[in-house]
């Protein structure tokens, strides 16, 4: 396990750094958010924690950078809690959001369910096509009509599983537990807001994407 610890205060990193060593991982250190990106772009990382309230490019600048490039899961880590900040954290491709302060054990606890999550979710030799839409799984590539869409991991992983249970009514609680993890600090709302995003990049094959009321969705094509 290699992680990247990107906070602008030291104690915090410090504290970070010796539960990762502690567990037998490795843990690289960065102070701002363009060294985090410099760094994601040197090195490989199973996790990245980041902080928003950066010096020179604040964490969600850093993690759009690193988005087109990588996919490395990342975690948000903030002293603020307001649901704006997670779901803005969440549509630009971060895997969770820890608000401070938090405990290490809390965080270490995050960071093993990323990565379980990562390993029930390895893609797989499938290509779904459903008139216009073409889904590459191994690729993980999304096409509408020809065109590439562009979506974050967590809607490609959202997508995957709707696809794959394609005729199966999905409650919301559900998805969390499959796509998020059953460790995820989530509610409802949260998959709402992705499938948001996932319909409006699908465009007008969003249509596949049956909203089931009181109960969550269906894949239907």
């Amino acid at each position: 396990m290699k992680v990247l610890i990107v906070d602008d205060e030291e104690m915090i990193r410090a504290v970070l750094r010796e539960y990762i060593e502690f567990e037998g991982g490795e843990a690289a250190e960065a102070e701002d958010g363009m060294e985090a990106v410099r760094l994601c772009r040197e090195n490989r990382y199973d996790v990245v924690l980041m902080d928003v309230m950066l010096p020179r490019l604040d964490g969600f600048s850093a993690v759009k950078e690193i988005r087109k490039f990588s996919q490395v899961p990342v975690i948000m880590l903030s002293a603020r809690g307001e649901e704006y900040d997670k779901l803005f954290g969440f549509e630009i491709g971060s895997d969770d959001y820890v608000t401070k302060p938090f405990s290490p054990k809390e965080v270490m606890a995050r960071i093993h369910a990323v990565l379980r999550r990562g390993e029930r979710q390895k893609p797989q030799d499938e290509v779904y096509v459903f008139e216009g839409l073409k889904i590459d799984v191994r690729g993980r590539n999304v096409f509408v009509d020809g065109e590439k869409a562009e979506l974050t991991p967590k809607e490609y992983e959202l997508l995957f599983y709707f696809v794959q249970n394609a005729g199966v009514a999905l409650s919301r609680e559900l998805l969390l537990n499959r796509v998020w993890g059953y460790d995820f600090y989530g509610d409802d709302r949260t998959v709402d807001t992705h499938v948001k995003m996932l319909r409006g990049n699908l465009k007008e094959y969003r249509k596949f994407i049956v909203t089931l009321r009181g109960l969550g969705y269906k894949f239907e094509a």
